[in-house]
């Protein structure tokens, strides 16, 4: 039974990358806590903590384990955590001899934060090289189209003329900000969880920091100066760029399902869903789910920071918010930005109807163009406001606003040549070329 669009079987290949969701099966998660175990055994068995034997015969039982997500679930609804159940099964798998040695000193958060911790590294990890994939179509698309002139719009109206490379550059600028990101959040999110039953690992004793040590260096994380049991703040970093992430794509599918109007016309993504009924249809679905998949992680970012107010030395509700939140906006992401580099990768780019919609503006485009001409002859209060009235007539009779303007002023202004709309970029071209010397910096440095 599906609970939820992303683990349906119906809507699942919609909104999930297959990668990112291997990571929260519950065999994933069932394997991360595992590993912990085996660990943490290892580590404390080289610190005599544990018997050596004992610690040789819990990690092979713990490399070889494969334990039934189902033995878990009577323990894990009774408990309110799988680790008790987990542990059970574990130290039959051990055997009498050595059972009892298993998740010595540890407690449940422990277990299970750390476990999330190591997936969460394996996420960063994939979702890192998908925004690098991302970077380098866009930085392709950017330095191909940095001439190729585009109706800019500034609150869904046409405004003057851009390129469309700078389009593609401030959506890679974004791209890149989140890969420069990526160092800053893992310093921050990938420690070790280990702080025994209230947090100051009381039951090791003397060799409580030696085996914290030795555990971290086991899993390649690092230590914690202190327990972050109720300190939830690297895991709302975590999220807040996995939200910053998700919305810098919906603005792409955004502006993509726009500029792919029909009246419009100026992409067509490479491919798209039919109507059921409409056979002219070809609808952005891509595009579409990167706007759905960003207002989805929008909302749930507020519930991570509702979860983040957690009570004292451990915390049992605020806990469980975070299982219903944080795996839902890693899979968003993931799916994001596989959707989005399926998008960009295929996208079709219409220069000559870019070009025609500003030449069918008849002028207005270069309204601001014309305004300028027109101040170097003449007070610029007035110029802009014969320009104005000079829009009045173009709407009117149909002209262009040059040919108006031509007709109406003897001035020195060659009108012809102001027409080209590749003139009126401003600094598109230099802007293009610096983000993509960013484009190489943050490549080269990360």
């Amino acid at each position: 039974m599906s609970l939820t669009a992303f683990d349906s079987q119906i809507t699942g290949s919609l909104f999930t990358d297959e990668k990112t969701a291997a990571l929260f099966t519950d065999r994933a998660v069932i394997k991360a806590m595992i590993d912990v175990e085996g660990a943490l055994a290892a580590a404390e068995g080289a610190c005599d903590v544990i018997p050596r034997e004992a610690a040789k015969g819990i990690v092979r039982a713990c490399q070889s384990a494969e334990i039934n997500p189902s033995l878990l679930a009577e323990g894990t609804a009774r408990d309110g955590v799988p680790v008790p159940a987990l542990v059970k099964e574990l130290r039959a798998l051990v055997g009498q001899e050595h059972a009892r040695f298993v998740h010595w000193g540890a407690t449940s958060q422990d277990i299970y934060d750390t476990g999330l911790v190591l997936r969460l590294r394996s996420a960063l990890d994939l979702h890192e090289g998908f925004l690098r994939e991302l970077a380098d179509t866009l930085a392709m698309l950017a330095k191909t189209h940095k001439d190729t002139p585009l109706a800019a719009r500034t609150r869904t109206q046409q405004a003057t003329p851009t390129s469309f490379g700078l389009k593609c550059a401030v959506w890679l600028t974004a791209v890149l900000r989140h890969i420069e990101r990526i160092p800053g959040i893992k310093d921050r999110l990938l420690l070790l969880s280990f702080g025994g039953a209230a947090g100051n690992l009381a039951a090791l004793g003397d060799k409580a920091l030696e085996v914290e040590a030795g555990l971290a260096e086991h899993l390649g994380l690092k230590v914690s100066p202190a327990p972050w049991h109720t300190m939830r703040d690297g895991l709302n970093d975590y999220a807040n760029w996995l939200s910053l992430v998700t919305g810098s794509l919906g603005k792409i599918g955004q502006d993509v399902m726009l500029m792919a109007q029909n009246e419009v016309a100026e992409l067509r993504p490479g491919s798209g869903g039919g109507s059921s009924t409409m056979p002219n249809k070809v609808n952005p679905v891509g595009a579409e789910v990167l706007v759905a998949l960003a207002r989805q992680n929008a909302g749930l970012i507020a519930t991570m920071h509702q979860a983040a107010l957690q009570e004292h030395e451990r915390s049992g509700s605020n806990w469980s918010i975070e299982w219903l939140t944080l795996p839902q906006m890693v899979l968003a992401t993931g799916a994001a930005l596989s959707e989005a580099n399926k998008l960009t990768s295929e996208l079709v780019v219409k220069a000559d109807q870019m070009r025609a919609n500003i030449e069918a503006s008849n002028g207005l485009l270069l309204a601001e163009a014309a305004m300028f001409a027109l101040a170097n002859q003449m007070p610029r209060p007035e110029a802009q406001e014969k320009v104005k009235t000079a829009c009045k007539t173009v709407n009117e009779s149909g002209k262009h606003l040059f040919d108006v303007l031509s007709e109406t002023f003897d001035l020195p202004i060659d009108w012809e040549a102001l027409k080209d709309p590749a003139r009126h970029m401003g600094a598109s071209e230099q802007m293009v070329d610096r983000v993509l010397e960013s484009y190489q910096a943050v490549i080269r440095r990360t």
